[in-house]
């Protein structure tokens, strides 16, 4: 038995581990969790796993094969802090219930064979990854919707919409609208809050760069991590995500990751820096490069461009992902790269100088993406960029060192414009998708089960109802 098992099952025993909680995630980035308690925590746990109904799980199996196992990975154990008792937790991998086979949908061996893949085209060893994890912290919302009725409502003590309340000493200590870029206490009244999210991020091994107060106002928030490897920023993401909730809950307030929660605020994205590495020296790095990056960087860029229509089906995949790609809020909107551009699609930091700082930001995803998944589609469309030597410079996609809402219209028009709408990128993801067959890291049914699922129970689902907005601009018609 593995080493790390032994350890594992003895400090369960020697520590009083009350529960073990098995956590796994479906084909659209949801996550589950199955518990067991400490004298069921044995070695067959991690030979056959534990067994659960993969067709109660979006994207998995149907009804008729529901019979699935989870097999939990032994380096992704961590103490859960926010458990009332001792409970360790795992990331597992989804496999069939028969013959242990990994399930070809479960994103973790997605992300898992993209890592292989990659080597085994010789272009590098590693791929390195930093997604910048964007999030509002708000007092409470509610929400509704049926057939007579359909609402949502915010509040947060940072809002400015809060400056006439009665309560005494409301009147200050509000940041304005876009205004809370950096902001200090008693602006920033989520600080402590942020600070107790990073003291666990960073007990669970997730090296954390920063955080701070965003742009929005009312409670947008900032958390930056170190880069890692795929699999590795895979699980992280999904831990810092659950710290994140857990901790605002445990404050008596809520967080979202959702892209565009207030109207005419700034909207929360998940930017994606990434590099790649062989032989331990980096690639995308040439001092006489444009931006000091190497011709691989650059058809690793084309290659993103390239195919950026059909990746944000799955990094930008929710109808509320395309209100935030919108001008006027450093969200992009136009396939193009530029050095320290925030308005551009993909940002070459300014500030990574050195050959292994050197790197790319992809800057239209969102947190509503399966992150094993994004980073993988990525991957693939990045190497296929390298592949067939894609420039970015004759493709038409820049670079554009300036911002381009103040070019003039006829050089505006001449640039290729980014998807606006959940069903466009999902149309341009049908028609664009055999760079996701490479090394059969996608399984051969993914494209059409995502683009199904995302249609009928989503992007039809909202496209259906009537909105609150209609009834202003029309009930009187």
């Amino acid at each position: 038995m593995d080493e790390r098992i032994q350890e594992l099952i003895a400090f369960a025993k020697a520590e009083d581990v009350v529960a073990i909680d098995l956590k796994y995630t479906d084909l659209f980035g949801g996550w589950h969790h199955i518990t067991v308690p400490q004298n069921q925590f044995v070695e067959e746990v991690f030979e056959r796993g534990v067994a659960f109904d993969g067709s109660s799980i979006p994207g998995f199996t149907r009804l008729e094969r529901g019979d699935m196992v989870v097999v939990p990975d032994p380096a992704t154990a961590n103490l859960d802090p926010f458990c009332e008792h001792k409970t360790l937790s795992m990331i597992c991998d989804v496999r069939d219930a028969q013959t242990l086979e990994q399930f070809a949908a479960d994103p973790r061996r997605i992300a898992r064979r993209a890592e292989e893949y990659l080597k085994e085209t010789g272009i590098a060893d590693l791929s390195f990854w930093g997604p910048e994890f964007e999030f509002y912290i708000f007092d409470s919302i509610d929400y509704g919707t049926d057939i007579n009725y359909s609402f949502y409502q915010i509040d947060s003590v940072e809002a400015d919409w809060n400056s006439r309340s009665s309560v005494p000493g409301n009147l200050g200590g509000k940041i304005p609208r876009r205004g809370g870029y950096h902001a200090i206490p008693p602006l920033d009244q989520m600080h402590n809050i942020r600070a107790e999210m990073v003291r666990i991020i960073e007990s669970f091994g997730i090296k954390v760069r920063y955080h701070h107060h965003e742009v929005g106002g009312p409670g947008q928030s900032e958390i930056e991590i170190q880069l890692g490897t795929l699999l590795k920023i895979g699980d992280a993401s999904q831990n810092i995500k659950y710290i994140v909730k857990m901790v605002a809950q445990k404050n008596h307030k809520t967080a979202t990751f959702i892209p565009k929660p207030l109207f005419d605020e700034a909207g929360s994205g998940m930017h994606f820096h990434q590099r790649l590495v062989k032989e331990e020296r980096p690639i995308f790095y040439d001092e006489s490069g444009y931006a000091g990056l190497s011709e691989t960087a650059l058809h690793y860029i084309g290659g993103l461009l390239y195919h950026g229509p059909a990746l944000l089906a799955i990094t930008n995949p929710s109808t509320i992902s395309y209100k935030r790609l919108i001008p006027g809020f450093e969200a992009p909107v136009n396939l193009i790269f530029g050095l320290a551009n925030r308005s551009a699609t993909i940002r070459i930091p300014r500030y990574a100088l050195m050959p292994d700082e050197k790197r790319i930001e992809f800057r239209p995803p969102d947190a509503t993406c399966n992150v094993y998944l994004a980073m993988a589609a990525q991957l693939l469309a990045g190497i296929d960029g390298i592949k067939r030597k894609i420039d970015p410079v004759k493709e038409g996609f820049g670079p554009v060192d300036v911002n381009v809402f103040t070019l003039p219209p006829e050089e505006r028009a001449e640039i290729k414009a980014l998807p606006s709408s959940l069903k466009e990128s999902l149309e341009a993801l049908k028609n664009d998708h055999d760079f996701l067959s490479q090394g059969k890291v996608f399984p051969s049914n993914f494209v059409s089960t995502w683009v199904s699922y995302k249609m009928e129970k989503e992007y039809n689902a909202v496209r259906n109802r009537p909105h609150p907005f209609e009834m202003r601009l029309y009930y009187d018609v």
